[in-house]
């Protein structure tokens, strides 16, 4: 009987044959490294997981097609491009920090294996999917790793990944998967979840030979309730899940047994329940209202309803609110010094730092970064200084200093911002005036100043002496603005708008309207002609 060729334990693939490059046409004579990256500024909070500790000095993320490693010590960034140079869909690390699975997206997308530190590719997972990577997991051993896939196939697949083979693979589901995790307890248990279902599966051994694995699922149907994620336990019939409206549900045998609200009948969150989590065999709940709130196992394990509602009332054994306008949705533990802490994903634009010890020298939660919550609408560079800002709908502009890569300011508004120009040299010769259009038509005339006196430069800039005023509102338009151009010589502003309008200002110390006339469609862009016209 022929032996099957196993890969060796010491193999690794070479980073340059896998990696994507930058596209250059032929013959054109562009060198293929014209443009590299110097650092990212973004950080997509939006994303259900996109947060994974390391160790207590590195955070790992997605922005775009690369995975950012983040130094919190020297906050310095290093970066792995996808190998397809499309979009990543799940990152996840293995039980021992010793490596970490990239799950790819694009048409039969790749997941990458990459040994930790040292970022080499370490195994290439092929024909799990065919558009898109969702989430993946190892179990506690390490052995075995799962993947969910996206529309049109929703494959679930078993890999055994040291060796690149398909253990087994099904369709998981016929709507969108958020979730696939082994059980803590039981490894030869499944769960996923996502939009109305909940899904336990069960591996058993039936061909020892050919060291197959057979699945059996059983779908738990909720009608129109998008359950977001889950925990499970041993008893395979059992598992507990967050709603969208705070409670927690306790299925068994496939069926809701007990829905868990808080004393009055008060939600346990205000809001989606985000993430839970078995911890020290406490129940850890993540909630967007910005509370994590700890349960005992024991008490939601033993729940049974006391009357015809069909709730029973408990109450969290401790809390902690990390701040107003915070909206958790995922967080990770990792040990610094033997101590646990955990990092924490606000979709609202932060990453905490978290202590949930809960004893009289706990810390304080505190943010590391912020960010904008959501898409960049607009971008645009200071004429002379080494300074960018951006807006966004999550109604913030940012000032960022892109010599020291770093954000330096930051101001809010009641409405999203949604285009945005710096004025030229002739306007404001210290290069500091930009204007800002908004969805609910306003455009606003911003300053970023020193207010020590001192030139804005980069590289010479505290975060504490870069500041942010508002000179001037004006609203022309009925809808978002989304163009505006100063015309070469400064003394005329330009502003379009979804309304099918351009309207035209003069620009003095107080910017005074001269007229608009109406185009026949929304407004994508403005541009002068040049002097030459």
């Amino acid at each position: 009987e022929e032996l099957e060729k196993k890969i060796l334990e010491t193999f690794f693939y070479n980073n340059e044959d896998i990696y994507s490059r930058p596209f250059v046409t032929e013959d054109s004579g562009i060198p293929i490294n014209l443009l590299t990256l110097k650092h990212s500024f973004g950080y997509d909070c939006t994303r259900s997981v996109n947060l994974l500790p390391m160790d207590s000095q590195t955070l790992m993320y997605i922005a775009g097609n690369q995975v950012v490693l983040l130094n919190l010590k020297t906050k310095c960034q290093s970066y792995l491009r996808s190998s397809s140079g499309g979009g990543i869909g799940f990152i996840t690390a293995h039980p021992t920090k010793q490596y970490f699975a990239v799950g790819e997206k694009g048409k039969k997308p790749n997941l990458i294996v990459y040994d930790y530190p040292s970022l080499r590719p370490y195994r290439i997972l092929r024909g799990g999917t065919e558009e898109a990577y969702v989430f993946g997991d190892f179990n506690n051993a390490g052995t075995l790793l799962a993947s969910v896939g996206s529309s049109p196939d929703y494959m679930l697949t078993i890999w055994d990944w040291k060796q690149e083979k398909i253990v087994l693979r099904s369709k998981a589901f016929s709507q969108d998967v958020y979730k696939v995790t082994f059980s803590a307890d039981n490894e030869e248990q499944l769960t996923t979840s996502g939009a109305g279902h909940i899904s336990t599966c069960k591996l058993c051994h039936i061909a020892k030979k050919l060291n197959l694995l057979t699945l059996y699922t059983s779908f738990c149907k909720y009608l129109y309730i998008a359950i977001d994620l889950m925990l499970s336990w041993k008893d395979v019939t059992k598992v507990i899940s967050g709603t969208e409206w705070g409670n927690l549900l306790l299925w068994e045998g496939g069926l809701i047994k007990v829905e868990l609200c808080r004393t009055g009948h008060k939600p346990c969150h205000r809001g989606p329940v985000s993430q839970l989590i078995l911890d020290e065999g406490e129940v850890v709940t993540v909630g967007k209202d910005g509370f994590i709130r700890v349960w005992n196992f024991e008490t939601i394990d033993a729940g049974d309803s006391v009357d015809d509602t069909g709730l029973l009332e408990v109450e969290p054994m401790n809390e902690l609110h990390v701040g107003r306008k915070v909206s958790l949705s995922f967080m990770s533990k990792v040990y610094d010094s033997g101590q646990p802490v955990w990092y924490a994903q606000d979709t609202n634009g932060a990453i905490w730092k978290l202590d949930l010890t809960f004893s009289n020298i706990t810390h304080d939660p505190e943010c590391l970064y912020t960010f904008h919550s959501g898409r960049i609408e607009a971008l645009g560079v200071s004429p002379i200084t080494y300074l960018m800002a951006t807006t966004a709908l999550d109604r913030s502009v940012r000032i960022y200093d892109f010599i020291s890569n770093r954000q330096l300011s930051e101001i809010k508004f009641k409405q999203g911002g949604t285009s945005l120009t710096w004025a030229p040299c002739v306007v404001n010769p210290k290069g500091g005036l930009i204007a800002v259009g908004f969805e609910d038509g306003v455009v606003r005339i911003i300053e970023v100043y020193d207010p020590k006196g001192l030139p804005v430069l980069a590289g010479h800039t505290n975060r504490e002496n870069a500041e942010i005023k508002l000179k001037q509102a004006f609203k022309p338009h009925a809808a978002a603005v989304t163009a505006l151009a100063y015309e070469q010589n400064g003394v005329v502003l330009a502003t379009g708008s979804q309304d099918k309008t351009v309207f035209f200002f003069a620009v003095e110390d107080k910017y005074e309207p001269i007229g608009f006339i109406c185009v026949p469609g929304p407004v994508q862009a403005l541009q002068w002609s040049p002097p030459s016209h």
